[in-house]
């Protein structure tokens, strides 16, 4: 089996593997409707034209340089033409207020920003303008220059200043424990911080990343649709460097209300999801099966038994005429929905429910759960077929990660992927970095296998007023997966009982009214919608121990989104900023 290679620093890597690769495929996007491709050359070509152009307006080694992308190939090839330069690359979400650009171009010290659209760039300017960037780079025609601020098209930047692959590789420098990029954590409270990654941060994720995937999965080449922000850590390695790492083309999706088509489209070998996708998905499936009649629902339901009792460790002999039924019938038909080659689906950024996981292992999919933070490049362990795969763990380390867990439970990670520290906040970084390890905030514990086992974040863990531990996001993943329940919050810090705030699922409120002879349409202050709601409760907490009942609840005035700031980009719900706007009602509710 060939050795993943080690390189060091994340440009010379690219180069490398565009030499090796040619003009085979590389960068997949949709153009008026057809799949069209950037070869691995010519995206070394404008990366090095690109590199030069940055050079040439001034920059400096060391400086970092604002991206403000959605996911394409020009975000691939500025971040790698930025790193080129010498620069430090900020990359921010496309769905940033002006101040939060403000915040982060300030933090930074951003000498320069790169956009790509007149539309994005509307929120961005005015903090331009206030900052002390001297350029903008518009990878699509902007609305001219605005105040003070030089304004260049990217194409005319790439063309005045061509380069040549090979030198711009010859001519790189930076070590592996040299600064990277900063990547800005969204951050469930407060203002986002700047993580600073070092190229050997990446490197050594994926290293590790691809390491597993060649010893569990084959050296075949793979294809990796990108949908999740590659302004997200998780993401810009897992998405975007570890395919480089080894090989692999790129599909960028054209956004969630296509991903299912983009799926089937470019049938994507790895794919890395966050939890919440797997849950609409596995509520999507569902539906559509049991739609099909009662025959195919009862596949559904046989899948799911023998999936449980094998997870359990027990199998049957009398399950083997069902399970080829099921290889016949149920499971080909959900595999060709994720494009027919699908070796592994991974997730991260937030906790998995294990049922969730368990129904994609009943549809013949492998799910991995993996688990990290921004501050560790982002991924410290990876659940795997070699190990065993434990739906209620995420997995043993990667390779070169070392776990070990406090005497309070914390768990502690050290090792090249760990930070070097926040960008200019040496008290942050001295809270977090301890004697070379990096206290993750994450209360877990290893099982015998030396797979890890999340229990709950440190800080968001509810203490009741007689002193027990506990977990809300345990609770609200096993509400979510109720089809009433879109969306879900739990509190009680300090107080006798929990109560919770939730979002009906809109599309199960819709049928329900329908049903109800009320025209698709349902009032929040329904007594009988609210009693429907009462049900999925109650089937909830005859799941749970006493002190994780939700005894009382009420609905939330809208649904936990981005744009009204109660989600993170990563979508994890921001819990300060949901409690600041309904604490009034839920301190209510233990009233009377």
């Amino acid at each position: 089996m060939k050795a993943i290679d080690r390189f060091p620093n994340l440009v010379t890597m690219f180069f490398g593997r565009a030499k090796e690769k040619g003009e085979a495929p590389f960068l997949w996007r949709k153009i008026n409707g057809e799949w069209t491709s950037l070869s691995w050359a010519e995206a070394a070509r404008q990366v090095a034209s690109l590199a030069a152009a940055l050079k040439a307006q001034g920059l400096k080694a060391g400086e970092p340089v604002m991206l403000v992308s959605e996911n394409r190939p020009e975000f691939c090839i500025a971040d790698l033409a930025i790193m080129a330069a010498g620069c430090v690359t900020v990359p921010t979400y496309t769905t940033n207020t002006t101040r939060d650009h403000q915040h982060i171009l300030t933090d930074s010290g951003a000498r320069a920003v790169i956009v790509s659209t007149a539309k994005l760039a509307q929120n961005l300017m005015p903090a331009v303008l206030r900052s002390q960037a001297s350029f903008v780079i518009g990878m699509e025609p902007l609305r001219g220059a605005q105040g003070d601020i030089a304004c260049h098209g990217w194409s005319d930047l790439i063309a005045a200043h061509p380069a040549d692959p090979e030198s711009c590789a010859a001519a790189q420098t930076a070590r592996r424990e040299d600064l990277a990029c900063i990547i800005y954590t969204s951050g469930t409270g407060g203002a986002p911080r700047g993580v600073m990654q070092h190229h050997g941060s990446i490197l050594c994720n994926v290293e590790g990343a691809g390491k597993l995937l060649q010893e569990d999965f084959g050296q075949d080449e793979e294809v990796f649709l990108s949908f999740l922000p590659l302004s997200h850590a998780y993401e810009h390695s897992g998405g975007q460097f570890l395919p480089i790492l080894i090989g692999a083309q790129i599909y960028y999706a054209e956004g969630l209300e296509k991903l299912a088509s983009n799926i089937e489209e470019a049938r994507p070998t790895i794919m890395v999801v966050v939890p919440r996708l797997f849950e609409v998905l596995r509520a999507r499936i569902i539906k559509s099966i049991e739609k099909q009649g009662k025959f195919p629902a009862y596949l559904l339901e046989q899948a799911l038994r023998i999936a449980t009792r094998e997870q359990d460790g027990g199998k049957s002999l009398l399950d083997l005429p069902m399970k080829a039924l099921l290889s016949r019938t149920l499971k080909p038909k959900v595999a060709r929905r994720f494009g027919g080659r699908m070796k592994a689906m991974v997730s991260g950024g937030a906790p998995l429910n294990p049922d969730v996981g368990l129904f994609f292992e009943a549809m013949g999919l492998t799910l991995l759960q993996g688990y990290g933070q921004t501050e560790a490049g982002p991924v410290v362990s990876c659940n795997r077929p070699r190990a065993g795969i434990a739906m209620e763990t995420v997995g043993p380390p990667l390779d070169g990660v070392e776990v070990r867990i406090a005497e309070d439970g914390e768990i502690l990670v050290r090792g090249e992927l760990v930070m070097h520290g926040y960008w200019r906040n040496p008290a942050e970084t001295e809270k977090a970095l301890k004697n070379g390890w990096l206290h993750t905030g994450d209360i877990g514990e290893i099982d015998a296998r030396g797979r890890i086992r999340i229990t709950d974040r440190k800080k968001d863990l509810i203490v009741n007023d007689k002193g027990d531990n506990v977990s809300p996001q345990k609770i609200e993943g096993i509400l979510t997966l109720q089809p009433e329940i879109g969306q879900a919050m739990v509190y009680g810090d300090r107080r006798p009982y929990l109560v919770g705030l939730l979002v009906p699922d809109a599309e199960w409120v819709r049928e329900w009214a329908v049903a109800q002879g009320r025209g698709g349409e349902a009032i929040v202050g329904d007594p009988a919608l609210q009693a429907a709601l009462r049900a999925a409760v109650d089937r909830v907490n005859a799941e749970l121990s006493i002190i994780e009942k939700v005894r009382r609840f009420i609905l939330a005035d809208e649904a936990f989104t981005i744009d009204n700031g109660e989600m993170t980009p990563s979508m994890k719900i921001r819990r300060h900023v949901i409690r600041a706007r309904y604490q009034d009602r839920l301190d209510a509710l233990y009233k009377g």
